[in-house]
């Protein structure tokens, strides 16, 4: 009978980063009413949830996205309405004090116009934190030879700068649909695109009307944010309206006299 001694290797999957340790405090977006020209300054506060030290990096991207859940983080700065070039900030490798906070200060320089390149509507990129692992090769800690899986959590902040007294707002309506869910919840799904020039946050509503022209009431949404040339997917829940066939009128409120609306019949 013959004895075979094996050399085996135990790699042992250690979370190491389960929960978020470094946050970010405040809003994920910050936006600034600007001028060509001119020159504009924020910060951001990034806090240690630990009781000790933690390690933290920025960097930049600019940031896309569409109805069908696809975002894109792509190089700062490739896109037409990117501002990324624009943007300063420091420190960009941060040490955080247990349970303590260290502020980011970012400076936003416009460029000025000429005659071969203006500026109209809203610009916009993010400023990334990411916490660093102990004992990833990007931290200054020692290391301490355990091999395992670790889980980045990075949070993005949108640098979002509308050039004064410029560009329109414009939408578009792409489909409404209605989805019933599993859990028995009716949603009425629209999608709408930013075909305009200017970063919008509108009230989205729907009101729908029965086959006397009643009105059974209006359904409100969410305010997502809209970039130009992103898009989102609203889901109105109308799960309390009873079945049948209705006349909805969708309405885009994006502030002052800038409303847009589209009309749809619906059944279900």
């Amino acid at each position: 009978m013959k004895t075979f001694i094996k050399s085996v290797v135990f790699l042992f999957i250690i979370p190491l980063l389960l929960n978020a340790k470094v946050s970010v405090v405040g809003e994920l977006s910050q936006d600034l009413v600007v001028k060509p020209g001119g020159e504009y300054s924020g910060s951001i506060i990034i806090r240690n949830d630990t009781n000790e030290p933690q390690e933290a990096k920025v960097y930049q991207t600019d940031y896309t996205f569409q109805w069908n859940g696809t975002n894109n983080y792509g190089e700062p700065g490739k896109l037409p309405r990117s501002n990324a070039k624009w943007i300063t900030f420091s420190p960009a490798f941060i040490t955080l004090p247990p349970m303590g906070t260290i502020t980011l200060h970012y400076t936003l320089n416009v460029p000025k116009e000429s005659q071969n390149a203006t500026l109209a509507g809203t610009y916009w990129s993010m400023l990334m934190v990411e916490g660093i692992a102990k004992g990833s090769a990007e931290s200054s800690a020692p290391q301490n030879g355990q091999m395992g899986i670790r889980q980045t959590i990075r949070y993005g902040i949108q640098i979002a700068s509308t050039i004064a007294k410029t560009g329109t707002k414009k939408i578009q309506f792409l489909a409404a649909n209605i989805v019933q869910k599993e859990d028995g919840k009716r949603l009425l799904q629209i999608d709408i695109e930013n075909t305009g020039d200017i970063g919008i946050r509108p009230d989205v509503y729907v009101e729908l009307f029965n086959d006397q022209g009643v009105s059974l009431g209006k359904f409100s949404g969410v305010k997502n944010r809209i970039y130009p040339g992103t898009s989102v997917r609203e889901s109105i829940d109308v799960s309390s309206v009873e079945k049948g066939t209705y006349k909805a009128l969708v309405v885009v409120d994006t502030g002052g006299d800038d409303v847009f609306g589209s009309q749809y019949t619906l059944k279900f």
